[in-house]
């Protein structure tokens, strides 16, 4: 009634209400390698049916996954769809990123400032345990969270598709302006990446 009345309360803000960046694998990473989202709510994935009981959900992310996924035209049809491969977790550091980062978010509800608001775990549940568990989990649940990047990127190698200018190797007259050129994933969301290559496109353009 708050929110429909006053748009204000609970109801009135986004559901992730925490978040941090952390190294799952600390003896590997001289920086953070995951990042979480913590949810206010229980959902099976991001813009999910909420369950219909209280609840809250932590989500983890790599930030620089090493699998490599591909972007293909079917035929010389604009309109029909192209083929995506994302081949996630396609490499073993990937694999035990994702599997630890699990550990890391089970370590957090067990922590003796979380332990007292959790009831239980529902998603992978306490019976997965094992690392082929968890991986099984990763692989059947994982979802993008909408960042994906490097199907034009930029370079000078034969797979690169735009040069230092942003154009179109082999092209007169056509630029690509947006997260698909950058040759790796920056380590966390995409925006401010994306605002500071269009800016940068308009100033090499005008």
């Amino acid at each position: 009634m708050q929110w429909l009345l006053q748009r204000s309360g609970p109801l009135a803000v986004g559901i992730n209400q925490g978040g941090c960046f952390m190294r799952a694998l600390p003896e590997e990473s001289d920086r953070p390698d995951i990042q979480f989202h913590m949810g206010t709510l229980s959902a099976d994935m991001a813009g999910g049916q909420p369950h219909p009981f209280p609840g809250f959900t932590l989500s983890v992310c790599q930030l620089r996954p090493t699998s490599r996924g591909r972007v293909q035209i079917r035929s010389d049809n604009p309109f029909e769809p192209p083929s995506i491969q994302p081949n996630y977790l396609s490499t073993d550091l990937d694999r035990r990123t994702a599997v630890a980062a699990l550990r890391a978010a089970r370590a957090i509800a067990a922590s003796p400032s979380m332990r007292p608001y959790v009831k239980q775990e529902l998603k992978p549940g306490l019976q997965a345990s094992s690392d082929e568990e968890l991986l099984a989990f990763c692989r059947a649940s994982g979802a993008t969270i909408f960042h994906p990047s490097g199907t034009c990127r930029m370079g000078t190698e034969p797979e690169a598709v735009v040069d230092e200018a942003l154009r179109v190797h082999g092209l007169r007259g056509l630029r690509v302006a947006d997260c698909s050129i950058m040759p790796t994933l920056v380590s966390g969301n995409t925006n401010a990446a994306a605002i500071m290559i269009a800016e940068k496109a308009a100033q090499m353009m005008s």
